[in-house]
């Protein structure tokens, strides 16, 4: 993936520069408060270093297919999309418990160590969970800094914020859609799969692809035309993006994802490949994945019976082809949309990176 985002000479490093330069700020404003504040900076500086940036590929080359140019001020709008992520990401491991994260310990969980490290009074758990919610809104809170105080003309960047706030708004609903999808499993079995693919449209796709498009798009002027051409690109391969993200958390390799196998599983995510298996399941195999689903214990042999069930109500196959679908369908509209051929090469290489990765 690194190549096509990289096309305009090293953006993924332009990028990775602003969110240092940001941060290197911010730990100043820190310091004059406490010493103590500085293993947030600290955690959040190695939880933001790397990564696939496809956020700020994805709006930098909206940008310049709408006939903006390059400059440090379109890249650190870009960047600011990194930090939104970031919150996302923190808050979500939260409330999922989850213990890692790209390979490394969760921030909430890097927060617990740091309170047992220093044999300090209460939960180490509770305190980590505590400090990585204050860390995620930090990140939240920088993210709309960056993007106002990028440079660029303020008539500019009144023009792309209707869609800067929307992409938040709707994040944080998609998100407790998928809380309440857990809580209620097994309560509301009518509807379950079109109820998975809202959460995905919602909680993932939009920011992931589609938003981050037409704020660059919009920041830029472009017209209502290029605008629906980039929507129909980008919310197809949102979608396909995160089903193949589904897919990977069930049967992809730790080494490459960065997270325990079968952690979605363990966690009873209802997603769309667990809802197609479980619509399509008979009756003693529904059952039985019902009473696997969500259990915290879950041991390997419970891991293959799942994934066995997956595979053989023929979910797994479904969702590939929901993939496939989704992305003809992006490329489709791309190679509509009146946009130069450079902006056209790189957006089509960063679709089929985004549907074709294993991590």
């Amino acid at each position: 993936m690194t190549s096509e985002i990289d096309a305009q000479p090293d953006l993924a490093s332009r990028v990775q520069r602003e969110v240092d330069d940001f941060l290197t700020a911010q730990a100043t404003i820190l310091a004059d408060v406490s010493a103590d504040c500085a293993p947030i900076v600290r955690y959040l500086t190695g939880f933001l270093n790397g990564g696939k940036r496809l956020r700020a590929a994805f709006c930098y080359w909206a940008w310049r297919a709408a006939g903006g140019a390059d400059g440090p001020g379109i890249v650190r709008a870009s960047a600011a999309l990194e930090f939104f992520q970031a919150a996302a990401l923190i808050h979500d491991d939260v409330m999922d418990a989850s213990e890692t994260r790209r390979g490394a310990p969760a921030i909430h969980r890097r927060f617990a160590a740091l309170h047992h490290e220093h044999g300090w009074r209460g939960d180490a758990g509770r305190f980590g969970e505590s400090a990585a919610v204050l860390a995620g809104d930090l990140c939240l809170a920088w993210s709309d800094e960056l993007y106002t105080d990028s440079g660029l003309n303020p008539l500019t960047l009144a023009r792309g914020r209707t869609v800067f706030n929307s992409m938040r708004t709707q994040v944080m609903g998609g998100q407790y859609l998928d809380l309440l999808e857990q809580a209620i499993a097994g309560g509301r079995r009518e509807g379950a799969l079109e109820r998975a693919h809202r959460v995905v449209r919602y909680k993932s796709a939009k920011y992931t692809v589609e938003h981050p498009l037409l704020l660059g798009a919009r920041l830029a002027g472009a017209g209502d035309e290029l605008l629906g051409r980039l929507s129909a690109y980008g919310l197809p391969l949102g979608e396909a993006f995160q089903l193949r993200d589904d897919i990977l958390g069930v049967f992809g390799d730790p080494a490459r994802t960065g997270k325990p196998a079968g952690d979605d599983l363990r966690e009873g995510k209802r997603t769309v490949l667990i809802a197609l298996a479980l619509e399509r399941a008979g009756g003693p195999r529904r059952a039985q994945a019902d009473a696997l689903l969500g259990a915290p214990a879950l041991d390997d042999a419970g891991l293959d019976t799942l994934r066995g069930i997956i595979v053989d109500t023929g979910a797994l196959g479904a969702v590939e082809g929901m993939i496939a679908d989704r992305l003809e369908r992006s490329l489709a509209a791309l190679a509509a949309a009146p946009i130069d051929e450079a902006s056209r090469s790189v957006l089509t290489g960063l679709a089929r990176a985004a549907t074709d990765r294993v991590s």
